[in-house]
């Protein structure tokens, strides 16, 4: 590459970030006949969607399943040429392992009907007929209001909400804490009400796709890598190891980038797909006091921790997915089946109140790790062998109150310049889903403003 590397063609964009919404807004792109080169810090692409070698151990962004309710993520694939079905593991059932009591619970109400509605009138131990019937009226009125009233469900913590609404101790530490902290990480006394039902509502007109999957490899594997190879064989171009330092100004518009090694590239149309903290970063350089940037620089940002470890006997009885409320697990499964084939165990946990874990040694995360998974009777963890502490302080937008207000649009007000991100403003909260979308929505917005340039 040159030092001062010019794209003549007046249709070329640099899209920033491999993840899921730099990967989907420059499939889009290449559709059209665009030229697109993406740039991507990270020795692989995949974003929060990855998988690589880390010291010699397999490892994974983090704990990730596909969610049988997504529309764009599945329909990009498809276009892509990648069969969803040959790279998910659908899973029939989820276990929820509260130190007092466990419940399995049926994931499939199209393929397994009865498992699913035998799940949801049983598990009596873990939640007695008292702590279902105090469900109901909460659940009905959260719906209602997350679609008459969505802000005023971002003014409170989905503990307090509950409460409100009759719900009892036990269901809200069994139920409703694995459906919020399990998924994003945060205490149910900081989880936005409206971030726990606007998760769950785009399953309602279509209920019978409720289900879980576990994905058949890493994710760079199956899924994003792939999906970069689609991308370069619509005449798109994917470089890896390419780090931006900063944004390229001319005249009040975009006019390029230049990498942390010195390269310029030149391009009139610039896509920031990073994640949130790299976006502030990138952004903030320029545009910091920009006014219409404001509410990007006021979203909260939150970390997370995973941790990744094998072992000679595997943890579960199953690759599904489990919740661990009352202990310091979101959520985590067995992998040595689906994600990480092995004969013996290979296991990937999401940990609760990352914001408590950030700074810890590894060794103090682990142990609590291996605390709460004893206590919830999985002994297999005695048996590890290896296991590796994946972290990000600035990854997500916080999914606490009062943060909803600030994710921003895809269009800027810097000519050539659009955003992509599950942190943008876009139904599917973090979600791949909601990164797919994002990436889409830029796209559609660039290609708008070419044809308006062009007018």
């Amino acid at each position: 590459m040159n030092n001062n590397e010019r794209f003549n063609d007046a249709s070329h964009v640099i899209v920033i970030g491999a993840g899921l919404a730099g990967l989907s807004c420059a499939f889009e792109l290449v559709e059209k006949g665009l030229s697109v080169t993406v740039l991507e810090a990270a020795p692989h692409v995949g974003g929060r969607t990855a998988n690589w070698n880390e010291d010699g151990m397999e490892v994974e962004s983090g704990f990730h399943k596909f969610i049988g309710y997504y529309v764009a993520l599945p329909e990009l694939l498809q276009r892509a040429g990648i069969e969803l079905d040959s790279i998910v593991h659908w899973e029939k059932t989820t276990q929820i392992c509260h130190p007092e009591a466990q419940g399995v619970f049926g994931l499939d109400p199209l393929k397994a009907p009865l498992k699913t509605i035998a799940g949801a009138l049983g598990n009596n131990t873990l939640l007695s007929p008292m702590d279902k019937a105090s469900l109901i009226p909460f659940f009905t009125a959260g719906f209602k209001d997350y679609v008459a009233n969505p802000k005023k469900l971002d003014h409170i913590p989905i503990r307090d909400y509950a409460f409100e609404h009759g719900v009892t101790i036990d269901a809200l530490e069994r139920l409703i804490e694995p459906l919020s902290s399990g998924i994003f990480f945060l205490p149910i006394e900081q989880y936005s009400t409206y971030a726990f039902f606007g998760l769950f509502a785009p399953a309602l007109p279509r209920p019978q796709l409720i289900r879980i999957g576990a994905f058949e490899g890493g994710m760079t594997d199956v899924m994003t890598g792939p999906l970069a190879h689609a991308i370069e064989q619509r005449g798109g171009k994917v470089m890896t190891n390419a780090p931006v330092e900063q944004l390229i100004v001319q005249d009040g518009r975009m006019n390029g980038v230049q990498l942390q090694d010195g390269t310029v590239m030149q391009a009139d149309q610039i896509v920031v797909a990073v994640n949130i903290g790299q976006a502030k970063r990138l952004i903030g350089q320029q545009f910091g006091d920009h006014e219409g940037f404001a509410d990007l620089m006021k979203l909260e940002i939150m970390p997370y921790v995973t941790v990744q470890f094998e072992a000679k006997e595997k943890l579960a009885h199953a690759d599904h997915t489990f919740f661990g409320p009352g202990t310091q697990l979101g959520s985590f499964s067995e992998q040595s089946r689906t994600t990480f084939k092995r004969d013996s165990g290979r296991a990937s946990i999401i940990l609760v109140d990352p914001d408590e874990l950030i700074d810890l040694p590894e060794e103090e995360v682990w142990a609590k790790t291996k605390d709460s998974l004893q206590k919830i009777g999985l002994s297999g963890v005695d048996t590890m062998t290896d296991y590796r502490v994946i972290r990000m302080r600035d990854s997500f937008y916080r999914l606490s109150t009062d943060n909803e207000q600030y994710r921003p649009r895809q269009t800027t007000p810097i000519p050539g310049l659009f955003l992509a991100g599950d942190y943008t403003s876009q139904p599917l909260l973090a979600t791949m889903e909601g990164a797919t979308i994002s990436g889409q929505r830029a796209a559609r917005a660039l290609l708008k403003a070419q044809k308006e340039k062009v007018r």
